[in-house]
């Protein structure tokens, strides 16, 4: 009932800016219409719940899962093999692993798209080839250097065959090249079929979702979103100089957050949706469990802020640190 009076609402709100917009009770009942039969032509189903609970619940419905933020990037350099060894160790129940493409099309497990700030090399890593990334010290700029000296940059293949010994759930992360990331993550899914299970594929970027629900449906999936992230920066700063050009990129948020409560969630057909601590609220887990969709927090880094999403919320969390209160920008 819930959904069937949610999507009343869509269309008759769709119908009314329309009728506004043109004046036309025949336009805008051709037009809605015409939506109405889009969302039910191409969008995806949600994967079978008792699936996507295994994945985001592994230890059981009732336990909160934990999941560490680039493998754990402030416990040991991030989105390394010995970064997960390390959340595994300090009980993670998953990590996230962040891709990047190197100039020959290999997945690597990489965050930013230069190499300078983890790693004592520099330039774009989609310019440096799979045998120049491997040189690379990738403890480098991490604050355990010291401990953690001469670790590689791991290909996410590499990443995935630790977490798969591990028994860790991942998180993949992709923040773009929808065609590409989806054709390798689907070779992944095909060459270590237990993924289904034990993984999700995460991104801001609804494309890159939707892209991959069509290169594979049976893929759980989530999308992540930070309200206002058009406008401003994660610490508030507005982002632009120009009052005019802040005032369209916040009008710009307004519909994103919009679309991504009401439209996108449901195009994709996701499993859980990734949000910014700092929006999330009782009333908030419960408006995506009505939805059948599991909220998960990030960057959870402090001890008050994890005791909360653990105890008075049950939602999963994404931290830095399963060891200690920290603070990475």
């Amino acid at each position: 009932m819930l959904q069937l009076g949610e999507d009343v609402t869509l269309y008759l709100v769709a119908f009314m800016l329309i009728l506004l917009g043109t004046l036309s009770p025949v336009w805008a009942t051709a037009l809605t219409a015409s939506l109405y039969l889009f969302m039910t032509m191409f969008s995806f189903a949600q994967v079978p719940t008792s699936r996507a609970l295994q994945m985001l619940h592994p230890l059981g419905s009732g336990n909160v899962s934990v999941v560490a933020h680039r493998c754990g990037g402030h416990d040991a350099p991030e989105n390394t093999i010995v970064a997960i060894q390390e959340s595994s160790k300090n009980g993670a129940t998953g990590v996230e692993l962040d891709m990047e493409f190197s100039a020959d099309g290999v997945p690597m497990l990489m965050h930013d798209e230069t190499v300078d700030r983890t790693t004592n090399g520099s330039g774009a890593i989609s310019q440096m080839r799979l045998a120049d990334l491997v040189k690379l010290d990738a403890a480098a700029k991490h604050r355990l250097r010291d401990k953690f000296a001469g670790e590689k940059i791991p290909t996410l293949e590499q990443a995935v065959e630790e977490c798969i010994k591990l028994q860790l759930t991942i998180y993949f992360d992709v923040k773009g090249h929808p065609d590409e990331a989806a054709a390798a993550l689907k070779e992944l899914y095909k060459k270590y079929p237990v993924l289904y299970n034990t993984s999700i594929v995460c991104s801001f970027e609804p494309k890159v979702i939707y892209r991959m629900r069509q290169s594979d449906p049976e893929v759980v999936t989530a999308l992540t979103h930070r309200p206002w992230s058009l406008s401003r920066f994660g610490d508030g700063a507005a982002r632009f100089s120009s009052p005019w050009k802040h005032l369209w990129m916040t009008l710009l948020d307004v519909a994103l957050d919009w679309a991504h409560h009401h439209v996108l969630w449901k195009l994709c057909g996701i499993s859980a949706f990734l949000i910014e601590k700092n929006f999330l609220s009782p009333d908030y887990t419960l408006y995506w469990a009505q939805r059948g969709v599991e909220v998960v927090a990030w960057t959870v880094n402090t001890k008050v802020e994890k005791d909360y999403i653990h105890d008075v919320l049950h939602s999963n969390y994404i931290t830095d640190s399963l060891v200690e209160d920290c603070d990475i920008t």
